[in-house]
Formats: C-alpha cells, sequence, structure tokens
C-alpha cells in the first residue's frame, strides 16, 4: 500500500481526487491532504508519504518550492506536479527538481491512476535489491569504499594526527571542513532470520546515504551505521542530524524484518573531538535495552543536572535495563522473573525473595544515581517484611515486582525526561488552546516549545506513543464530537471551529477516525437519547 498526499488550493481539486477515485479498490490510500505548501510541509514531515500530488499555483509556498524542500528532507518521495498552465518554463523548472510526471488540468481519475502507478513502478524499482548494472557500479566502488572506511574508522576511533586526517581527506575527496561536528551511530537488529531482506535493506540505506548533504556515512559492521554531520550552525547541524536519523528510521521500518536504534553523539568543534562524539553515541548503543523497536535517543537529552548518564557506571545489568525500558516492557521483566522461577518447581519462594532482592537492590541503585533516596522516597520496600510478605503467592509477587517497577521508571521519567515533560505539557497546552486555528502545525507547535521541527518530531512520537499529525487531529474530532452532542451547528461550522478548512475533508477524517459520518454521529446521539428517555418512563 503506498501513501498519498494531495496539496491544492483549489477546494474542489482536492475533493474530486478524494471522491472520484475509489482508493479501497487501488493499491493506494490518502494519507492526508492540505491547501497550501507551507501547512503541507509540516504535515508531509510527519506522515511521510510515498506519493506527493502537488498543484503548481499556490498561496504562501508554491508547488515547485514545496517539491524542492520535500526533495531535499525526504528524497523517496515521488512528486506529481498538477497545473493549469502549458507553460513550457513550469515542466522544465519541474523536471530540473526531479518531479515523477506532470498533469494539466483538467484531468480525470484514471490519469491520476496511472500517473499514480507510474510513481508506484519508481518506488517498486527502488525497493528490489539492486540490479546488474547498480552491481557492477558497486563493484567498481569497492575498493575505494574500503579504504574511506578504514579512513573514516581511524578518524571516528582518533588514531591518526590531524595532519593525515586533512591530506588523506583530500586524497579522497571528502570534504570534511565545517564549524561543528555530530556523529551519531544506527545500529540494525534483524527481527527474523531473513538474511536476503537484511542485506537489501543495507544496500538500500548505502544508496541512499550518498545524496545526502554534511552528512558522510560508512557501515562500521554489518549492522552497524555510523554517520558524521556537519554544518556551520549548530542550528542547521541538529535539522541535518535529525532529519537523516528520521530518514533511515523510516527506510528501515518498510522492511517489517528489521529495527533500528539511532544512538547521536554530543556536538564537538574540531575534528580532533569526532573520537568523544563517536564514544558518547556507542555508549548509548551499548546500555540499550530496546528490542524489535524503532528509537531515536541523543546524549544532549539524557543530560541531568550537569551530569551525564552515560557517566553512569553501575555493573548491574538489570539497572541498564531500568534506565531505558519502557512501560510497555514491565509485563516482559515479570514474565522472565516467572520463567525463572517455574524453572525451579517447589522452590518458590526461595527464588522469589533471591530475585525480589535484586529487583530492589536495582531500583536503589537507579534512584541513587538519579539523585535520590530510595529510603526516603520509598521506604517500605526496603523493609524486610515487604519481602517476606510479598513470596506468600505467585499472585502477590507479580503485583508487588509490578508496583516496584512501575515506580521505578516513573522515577526515572521525571528525572531523565523532566525536560521533555515540560515541553509535551507546554506542547498539548497550545493545542488545546489553538486546535481551531487552520495555522497550527507541527512547525508553528515547535516554535512555541523552541526546538526544531524533525527534533520536536522525534520527541512528540516517543513521548506520546503517536505522530504528532494524529494527536492534532485526534484533538480536532473529539472537540467536533463535543459541538455535535452539545449545540446545533452546522457541520461546515463545526468543521471551521475545530481547525479543518474543508468541510468535505472534515467529513472525510471524522469517518475515518470515528467510523460515522458527522450525520451518522449526531443521529446515534439522537437516538440514545431517545432509547434512554423510553427506559426512564418504563421505571
Amino acid at each position: 500500500m503506498y501513501k498519498v498526499f494531495i496539496v491544492d488550493d483549489e477546494v474542489i481539486v482536492r475533493e474530486g481526487i478524494r471522491s472520484k477515485i475509489n482508493w479501497d479498490n487501488t493499491e493506494f490510500s490518502l494519507a492526508g491532504e492540505a491547501a497550501d505548501g507551507e501547512i503541507a510541509l509540516s504535515m508531509i514531515q510527519d506522515i511521510k508519504p510515498d506519493i506527493l500530488i502537488t498543484d503548481i499555483k499556490m498561496p504562501f509556498m508554491d508547488g515547485l518550492e514545496l517539491a524542492r524542500m520535500v526533495k531535499k528532507m525526504q528524497p523517496w518521495i515521488r512528486i506529481i506536479i498538477l497545473s493549469g498552465h502549458d507553460e513550457f518554463e513550469y515542466a522544465k523548472k519541474a523536471i530540473s527538481i526531479g518531479i515523477d510526471d506532470y498533469l494539466l488540468k483538467p484531468f480525470t481519475a484514471e490519469e491520476i491512476i496511472a500517473s499514480l502507478r507510474k510513481a508506484a513502478m519508481q518506488i517498486d524499482k527502488e525497493r528490489k535489491q539492486l540490479s546488474d548494472m547498480t552491481e557492477m557500479k558497486e563493484a567498481l566502488k569497492t575498493k575505494e569504499r574500503l579504504v574511506q572506511k578504514e579512513f573514516l574508522s581511524d578518524l571516528v576511533h582518533g588514531v591518526m594526527d590531524m595532519s593525515v586526517v586533512m591530506q588523506k581527506s583530500q586524497e579522497l575527496n571528502i570534504d570534511l571542513i565545517a564549524r561543528y561536528y555530530k556523529i551519531f551511530v544506527s545500529k540494525i537488529d534483524k527481527n527474523s532470520e531473513n538474511s536476503k531482506s537484511f542485506q537489501e535493506l543495507c544496500s538500500l540505506l548505502n544508496s541512499y546515504s550518498e545524496s545526502w548533504e554534511q552528512v558522510i556515512c560508512f557501515f562500521l559492521h554489518t549492522n552497524c551505521m555510523v554517520c558524521i554531520v556537519k554544518s556551520n550552525t549548530k542550528k542547521e547541524l541538529e535539522e541535518n542530524v535529525y532529519s537523516t536519523a528520521e530518514t533511515i528510521e523510516h527506510i528501515v521500518k518498510t522492511n517489517s524484518d528489521c529495527s533500528v536504534i539511532t544512538a547521536i553523539g554530543k556536538t564537538v568543534e574540531h575534528l580532533s573531538l569526532l573520537p568523544e562524539s563517536y564514544d558518547d553515541a556507542k555508549k548509548i548503543i551499548e546500555i540499550s535495552n530496546y528490542r524489535n523497536q524503532n528509537r531515536i535517543i541523543s546524549s544532549d537529552d539524557l543530560q541531568l543536572n550537569g551530569r551525564e548518564l552515560l557517566e553512569l557506571k553501575e555493573n548491574d545489568p538489570l539497572v541498564d535495563r531500568l534506565k531505558y525500558a519502557g512501560k510497555n516492557e514491565v509485563s516482559a521483566i515479570i514474565e522472565e522473573s516467572m520463567q525463572l522461577i517455574s524453572k525451579n518447581p517447589g522452590q518458590f519462594q526461595v527464588f522469589a525473595s533471591y530475585l525480589l532482592v535484586d529487583l530492589i537492590f536495582a531500583v536503589s541503585k537507579l534512584v541513587e544515581s538519579l539523585g535520590g533516596d530510595i529510603k526516603e522516597i520509598k521506604p517500605e520496600i526496603v523493609q524486610r517484611n515487604f519481602v517476606e510478605d510479598a513470596v506468600l503467592d505467585e499472585e502477590n509477587f507479580k503485583q508487588k515486582v509490578k508496583s516496584i517497577l512501575n515506580f521505578a521508571l516513573e522515577f526515572r521519567d521525571s528525572k531523565m525526561t523532566g525536560r521533555y515533560g515540560d515541553v509535551i505539557l507546554k506542547a498539548k497546552e497550545y493545542i488545546d488552546k489553538n486546535y481551531a486555528d487552520q495555522n497550527t502545525t507541527l512547525t508553528t507547535v515547535a516554535e512555541v516549545v523552541c526546538l526544531s521541527p524533525n527534533h520536536f518530531s522525534t520527541i512528540f512520537s516517543q513521548e506520546c506513543k503517536t505522530t504528532f499529525i494524529e494527536y492534532l487531529t485526534n484533538v480536532r474530532i473529539e472537540n467536533a464530537k463535543r459541538l455535535i452532542r452539545e449545540t446545533d451547528m452546522k457541520g461546515y461550522d463545526i468543521a471551521y471551529e475545530c481547525g479543518f478548512s474543508d468541510p468535505h475533508y472534515f467529513s472525510y477524517i471524522f469517518k475515518k477516525n470515528t467510523g460515522l459520518s458527522p450525520r451518522e454521529f449526531k443521529g446515534t446521539i439522537s437516538s440514545g437519547d431517545s432509547q434512554k428517555a423510553r427506559t426512564e418512563l418504563e421505571e
């Protein structure tokens, strides 16, 4: 299934594409739409469609500028241009940007489908294993890549003098000159034994990485991609880092057999300090316990009161696991404990006591490392009778373990991601107050919380377990439901009141999220009230 995004300032055009095509009978799904390029850009960053259909002439940001920006940020997106102007200059500019197709208005549904399938063929072609021609090119480049890999590996490990670095970089035509640098490491894990799929994914990443600006990438190991990102400003550096990391994550997500953990090192101001940024990223990879998950973690985000979590030196693996475990892992930890106990039948209390004491000790060390004292914060769990009561039976044991784990993760989150807690709270507060404004986008909310759109998008998705667009849409839909229940407002008035620029699109999104049209939803409320009234009369 290919996700399609539509941008056109004419409502009738968007409605025509949306309604004239029977999307359910095609290999395409309508992922979203916008009335101008500026609003579309932030939505596209979040939705990451496969195909973009955009008009050329639009207010604020025209289709060509939107296409140029999209090609820079998300180069895998195929783009179809719509235009009512049969002018050669437009076509020439579109071709120079890398547009996949160019349709003149008026067009038919069949022409749109044909153009979409043409774009889909290009997508399939990119996703297939490298062709014979590509393999030949790869063979020719193998020696050069090996030399470059050896050089870059020595660079990030700090085993060369700077004079040698500068000389070799010139010989290998690698531009390393910049004001600021960051290194991030993407570790790709196989979730199955499909080695062919894994190899295709790595080849795809290698292929895409050649077009990334200000980014130098190489595979240190078969599953470990190292990226050196450089820039002359810190703001641009951060934008490039998160944009590239999210691009890698998106490419990996297209392969259900793989997942990726990306660890971002600190910013450094000299080539000789690159090993420090690399060591930061490597430490995060070494102690992270995410499995079969896609995750982006930055060393900058793990700083706490001027002290980095990376500097903590506990040897207990459970402590390290608790540092990065998500709340969804609580059940898994409990299940692992029960499996260990089940291997020793008849000795439940002995093994349960041992495991519980070990857990309490690990939680105590975690709390201490984050500046707390378990005896002051949670004194009851360090009492002997707590353990004795907990191991009376299996159900009680599981409940006690669950309560300790939840306490540990909540305490950790309050310390480690307190900054994020404030960011998310501020963002949600702004959305609650401004959801009715059609200009409330990922970009505007990111500005409010003083983060780049890419960084904010990553943080929001990871902290809230949903994308920004999905959350904003849900807020708007919930308020629309409230207005339908509590007022007699017309559907189009509710659409505008809840931040939708197009009543037809509002109806489409409402049904997509609730399974009912606004009219049908109001009907269920009316029938429900009637049923309630009849019940009260009968009573």
